[in-house]
């Protein structure tokens, strides 16, 4: 991964391009709030096909569907049964745009290279799915994980395999198994601190940031405690948790991968030179 990011493409085409990715991700975000809420209700992501109102069973037309602007022109309401419509569908297509176009910006401006880009979007996706079911559940379902880590070591296969850089493949498994068993003795070590479900989603963090490079896995991994600690002061303060089970992880680790993704070279670095050890 690069620590001098530099222009890849001219500024149309890079304009031209996160566009896009922040409108094919927020069709995808769409996409993501059907598994979020079907998942850890039991429901098939496949059938119906259609979407459906939660609460009145009427499909919802193709025009009603459309991501962020059918919200706007419904007026938050469902249109059959005028029931509202919870601000978190917008925001999750929202969001999922916006991730999607700073996957893209990342490539554009050379922080890592274009065959990472299929693994990072994926990625992309599944963390929002985690970190939004995590916050409505306080679970990470192995339906999602499992599948995400099987994917990932695919996409990540194929980039090593078109770089021809196959130790990138080696630091992501040695990743996976190491971030991984971190989470697993804080879990033996912290009893009600760590669940299952946190340890494997560590696995896939390892193995994702593990591919990109060591300043990123340490610095993810370290960022997801400082994200953590920073959320359950909030949260505590506010009285709307309990300090024992009530504070979800998910969330601050997905954030913390992220700031690992984007910052890890250059905050190892910064480390690296006020600590001397540069």
């Amino acid at each position: 991964m690069n620590t001098q990011p530099h222009l890849l493409l001219d500024t149309t085409t890079a304009v031209v391009v996160m566009v896009a990715a922040l409108v094919i991700g927020a069709i995808i975000g769409s996409f993501l709030n059907v598994v979020i809420w079907r998942v850890p209700n039991h429901i098939s992501i496949v059938n119906p096909k259609r979407s459906f109102c939660p609460n009145c069973k009427a499909q919802i037309a193709w025009y009603d569907n459309i991501p962020v602007v059918s919200w706007l022109a419904l007026g938050a309401k469902c249109r059959h049964c005028k029931e509202p419509i919870a601000v978190r569908y917008p925001l999750v297509e929202s969001l999922t745009g916006v991730v999607f176009a700073a996957v893209m910006a990342g490539v554009v401006f050379g922080l890592y290279e274009p065959w990472a880009l299929p693994a990072l979007l994926f990625f992309a996706a599944v963390s929002i799915v985690v970190a939004f079911i995590d916050l409505d559940h306080h679970l990470i379902l192995n339906v999602i994980i499992y599948p995400s880590l099987g994917i990932t070591a695919v996409l990540l296969a194929l980039a090593s395999l078109l770089t021809g850089d196959w130790m990138r493949m080696v630091h992501a498994l040695i990743g996976a198994v190491v971030l991984g068993a971190f989470y697993l003795l804080l879990a033996l070590v912290w009893a009600g601190g760590m669940g299952g479900g946190d340890i494997k989603l560590a696995v896939l963090i390892g193995l994702t940031l593990g591919w990109l490079g060591w300043p990123q896995l340490v610095v993810g991994a370290f960022a997801a405690f400082f994200v953590g600690g920073i959320i359950s002061i909030v949260l505590l303060a506010l009285h709307k948790v309990k300090l024992r089970g009530g504070i979800p992880f998910g969330p601050s680790m997905v954030i913390g991968a992220w700031i690992g993704i984007y910052a890890g070279a250059l905050i190892a670095n910064w480390y690296l030179q006020i600590s001397g050890l540069a």
